[in-house]
C-alpha cells in the first residue's frame, strides 16, 4: 500500500453515533479520527429511518449532559423524540462543537491488526485508507448490525424488500400495495400502524408476540422543559444513581404486599402513566419474582384482549412464553388497535414457519401469500455483531471472532484479553440498552478517556486486561443475571435471536450504579485486572 494512503493518528474512533461524537469532543487534545460507515452522524438515529421510529426515553433525559449551554439552548418538540428530531440534534452537536473535521464519512472499517512490536493498531477501511494509531475506541453500538435470515428464494422474489435498519432516506409509498411485514419487535410495533393506514393490505408475520404499552407521547410541556433546564445539573447526577440511568419512579413494595384490587389500581395507573417502562416497575419484584411478574403479564394480556376485537387474533398477540420485561418492553401507538382494521391480517409463523420467498411473495408451511413489498424487521446481530463483522486481529494474530466463538468475554465490558489498546463503549457485558444510552455512553467515554490520559501522562504505551479479570467479570455478569427473570427470555440480550449464535447473557443487569462502581474501583485499586506497560 502506498504511504500516501497511510495516516498516523493517536486514536481511531469507530462510529459517529452519540457515543462516538462525544468521544471526539472529549479527546480533542489528541490527534483523533472517527471512521463512520454512513454518510451522516447519529448512529442508530441515522440508519433507522423507518416510519414511526421514536425513542422510548424522555427527550429531556435522552440527551447530552456534558455542556450546559447545549442543554439550555436545545428545545425538544415532544416528550419522546422522533427519529428526525434525534438526527437533527446529532447534526446540531456535530456542527456546534466542530466535530465533522475529525470524521471520515462513508468509511466502514473492514479490518484491523495490532502490531505487538510497536503497540499500535493498523486500521483499514473498505475505501482503501489505512490509519496507524495507538488506541481504538469502538463506539459501534449495540444495535447496528442488521440481521437478515437466509431465506431461500429471496433472489427470485419480484417485489421490493426493505430492512427497517436500512430504510430509504426518501421514504416508501405503500399506496395500493400488498405489504408483508416480518417481525413484531419494537421496530415493527412502531412502523406497522403507520404503514397499515396507507397500504392496500398488510400481512403481519409473527413468530413471537410482544408485550407493548402505550407510548404516552405528546407535545413537550414548556413548564416541564423549563423545570428540567433549571435543574439539569442535579438531575444528571441523580440519573447516574438509578438502575437504568433514568429518572423513572422505582417502587419499594412487592406485588405480594397488595390486595388484588390494589394491584389492579397500581397497574392501571402504570398503563396510563405516559412513561414507557412504568409497567415493569409497578412493583419492586416484577423482574425478580416469577409470581409477581405473572400478575403483570396477565394484566398486559387482558389489555390486549380488551383492545383486539377478534378473540383468536387477540390470543395470538398475547405473549405466554417469557416474562414481561425479559425482552425489552415495547412502546407503541395504536399497535393492538391496528389489528381491528379490515386490511390487516396476522399470520402465526411459530406454528407454520416461513419456508421461502417465491417470485410472487412468501410461502409458509401452511399457505402462500402474494405480496408487492416485504419489510423485514428481523432485528440485529446485537452487542457483538458490529465488531465481529470487522476482521480484528490481536496478539499472536488471534482473531476476535475466534475468541468470541462461544460468546463474548470482556472485562468490565471495556476490553477483551489479547487485544490491547482496544476500548469498547456499550460493549458486551455493559448495561447497554438496560440503561439510558446517551448518559451512560458519556460516562463510559469519560472513564475511558481518563485511562488514556493517565497512560499518556505516565509515558505508558500499552494497556490490556487479564484472562483472570475476564473470568471474574463473567461470574459477576452471570450472578446478577441469575437473580433476574431476564434469563428466562430468548432475546438479543443473549443472542438467541440469531440462529446458531452461542454464548450466555451479553448485557449487565446489575444496574448502572453497581456497574460504574466496579469500573471506578478497578482503576482506583491500582488498575486491578489491567496490565499497563
Amino acid at each position: 500500500m502506498s504511504q500516501a494512503n497511510v495516516e498516523q493518528v493517536d486514536i481511531v474512533i469507530i462510529g459517529a453515533g452519540f457515543s462516538g461524537l462525544y468521544a471526539i469532543h472529549r479527546l480533542r487534545n489528541y490527534n483523533v479520527v472517527c471512521l463512520e460507515a454512513g454518510e451522516g452522524v447519529g448512529g442508530t438515529w441515522y440508519w433507522n429511518r423507518y416510519p414511526g421510529a421514536r425513542v422510548d426515553i424522555e427527550s429531556v433525559e435522552y440527551s447530552y449532559g456534558f455542556d450546559d449551554a447545549l442543554q439550555q439552548e436545545w428545545c425538544w418538540p415532544e416528550y419522546f423524540s422522533a427519529q428526525p428530531d434525534l438526527e437533527r440534534y446529532a447534526n446540531h452537536v456535530a456542527d456546534r462543537f466542530n466535530l465533522r473535521q475529525n470524521i471520515r464519512f462513508s468509511s466502514p472499517v473492514d479490518r484491523m491488526r495490532f502490531d505487538e512490536a510497536t503497540h499500535r493498531w493498523h486500521v483499514h477501511t473498505s475505501t482503501g485508507a489505512q490509519f496507524i494509531c495507538r488506541y481504538v475506541i469502538a463506539a459501534t453500538g449495540s444495535l447496528s448490525a442488521p440481521n437478515m435470515p437466509p431465506w431461500p428464494g429471496l433472489d427470485t422474489y419480484r417485489g421490493d424488500v426493505y430492512h427497517t435498519a436500512r430504510w430509504p432516506e426518501g421514504g416508501v409509498d405503500f399506496s395500493g400495495k400488498r405489504v408483508g411485514f416480518i417481525g413484531t419487535g419494537s421496530t415493527g410495533i412502531q412502523a406497522m400502524p403507520i404503514i397499515a393506514q396507507q397500504a392496500k393490505e398488510l400481512v403481519v408475520f409473527q413468530r413471537t408476540p410482544a408485550y407493548c404499552m402505550p407510548s404516552g407521547n405528546r407535545p413537550l410541556d414548556q413548564d416541564h422543559e423549563q423545570d428540567w433546564k433549571a435543574h439539569y445539573r442535579e438531575r444528571r447526577q441523580q440519573m447516574l444513581q438509578t438502575y437504568g440511568a433514568s429518572l423513572i419512579e422505582y417502587p419499594q413494595f412487592s406485588a405480594h404486599d397488595c390486595t388484588p384490587e390494589q394491584r389492579e389500581e397500581i397497574l392501571e395507573k402504570a398503563w396510563h402513566s405516559q412513561n414507557a417502562f412504568q409497567l415493569i416497575l409497578a412493583f419492586s419484584d416484577v423482574m425478580t419474582d416469577a409470581a409477581a411478574n405473572e400478575m403483570v403479564c396477565e394484566f398486559a394480556r387482558n389489555k390486549i384482549r380488551s383492545i383486539v376485537k377478534d378473540p383468536e387474533t387477540a390470543e395470538l398477540l398475547c405473549p405466554t412464553t417469557y416474562p414481561i420485561g425479559g425482552k425489552r418492553l415495547c412502546v407503541g401507538n395504536g399497535y393492538f388497535e391496528m389489528y381491528n382494521r379490515e386490511n390487516v391480517t396476522l399470520v402465526d409463523v411459530k406454528s407454520a414457519p416461513i419456508e421461502a420467498f417465491t417470485p410472487a411473495g412468501l410461502r409458509t408451511a401452511a399457505a402462500e401469500y402474494e405480496l408487492d413489498v416485504v419489510i423485514t424487521a428481523t432485528g440485529f446481530d446485537a452487542v457483538t455483531g458490529a465488531l465481529e463483522r470487522i476482521a480484528i486481529e490481536g496478539r499472536e494474530q488471534r482473531k476476535l471472532v475466534d475468541k468470541w466463538a462461544d460468546g463474548p468475554t470482556t472485562y468490565l465490558g471495556a476490553m477483551t484479553a489479547g487485544f490491547p489498546n482496544l476500548f469498547m463503549i456499550h460493549g458486551p457485558s455493559t448495561p447497554a440498552a438496560q440503561a439510558q444510552m446517551i448518559t451512560t455512553g458519556e460516562w463510559q467515554v469519560n472513564w475511558t478517556a481518563d485511562i488514556i490520559d493517565a497512560m499518556n501522562e505516565e509515558g505508558l504505551t500499552c494497556i490490556e486486561v487479564t484472562l483472570d479479570a475476564e473470568r471474574q467479570w463473567a461470574l459477576e455478569v452471570d450472578m446478577v443475571a441469575q437473580q433476574s427473570l431476564h434469563r428466562l427470555a430468548d432475546s438479543w440480550y443473549n443472542g438467541k435471536n440469531i440462529e446458531g449464535k452461542k454464548g450466555g447473557f451479553m448485557i449487565y443487569v446489575g444496574g448502572f450504579p453497581r456497574f460504574a462502581e466496579q469500573c471506578e474501583t478497578a482503576v482506583a485499586d491500582g488498575y486491578r485486572g489491567f496490565i499497563r506497560q
